[in-house]
């Protein structure tokens, strides 16, 4: 088996990363926790890359962060190895997706949460397993589960510590879609493609608006909307997408500063 526990892939705009540790249900460990933070931030200064899919190895997507194994460090810093990650993950501007097969438990769960969609097969699997482990919530999962489900239904997902189906949580809003096992790469690929498509700046602002509007006053957020919306407009894609629904063809959106491309003209 291949050392690395953090694989990476490339394809036309979209990253895939790999959580690799199968023989662990790709538990995260020190290694991995600290890869797939630094693969994150990685992320922020690749222009090139347009859309993100985070995935596991092996059948599954994550049984969460690895308490099997030993380490001399004090429980404060193992702590903030998944603060970088949540935060470095939450802070992305590029959309980004999960793709889930088999379980995602405990802060592998929250980890398919912190995506911007996440798609499922019928077989996955899902569980707060914190209090199972004499363990609170963490990766977020305090503030990602009220927000998506409500207080109540959050309360019941960590204070029992059920498994669930991908049907019930597809129902509760935390799986975006449910595919077949067969058909799940083909979908995630696709979605992947039109998210790499889109117009990247306009497509972070949103992503930043709804991120925000979440704990904000319709004031604040229509503020906030009429501060972003001009910098759309600075860019090239809003005046390709006129040109092109006028051409009656697909838009080809590059994120490029208006400006710019007169001055090269």
């Amino acid at each position: 088996m291949s050392d690395q526990v953090l694989l990476s892939s490339d394809r036309g705009g979209v990253r895939t990363l790999t959580l690799n540790r199968p023989e662990r249900k790709n538990a995260l460990d020190a290694r991995l926790w600290i890869e797939l933070a630094d693969a994150l931030r990685d992320l922020k200064r690749d222009s090139e890359v347009r859309a993100l899919v985070l995935t596991g190895a092996g059948g599954a997507f994550s049984s969460g962060a690895d308490i099997g194994t030993g380490e001399e460090v004090h429980p404060r810093y193992k702590l903030e190895r998944l603060t970088d990650v949540a935060l470095a993950l939450h802070e992305l501007a590029i959309p980004t997706i999960a793709k889930v097969t088999g379980v995602a438990v405990g802060a592998g769960w929250n980890l398919a949460l912190g995506c911007d969609l996440v798609v499922a097969t019928p077989e996955s699997r899902f569980c707060q397993i914190f209090a199972k482990r004499g363990l609170s919530v963490d990766l977020g999962g305090s503030w990602l589960l009220p927000k998506l489900v409500g207080l109540q239904q959050a309360k019941r997902l960590v204070l029992l510590a059920d498994m669930i189906g991908a049907e019930e949580a597809h129902a509760l809003g935390l799986v975006t879609w449910v595919k077949a096992a067969e058909a799940i790469d083909g979908f995630v690929d696709e979605l992947a493609d039109r998210l790499a498509a889109g117009p990247p700046f306009a497509l972070a602002q949103s992503k930043a608006l709804l991120n925000d509007g979440a704990s904000a006053t319709l004031r604040e957020a229509l503020a906030n909307e009429a501060r972003a919306q001009p910098g759309n407009f600075a860019t090239a894609d809003s005046t390709q997408a006129y040109v092109a629904f006028a051409a009656k063809r697909e838009p080809e959106f590059t994120g490029t500063w208006a400006l710019y491309e007169k001055e090269q003209t």
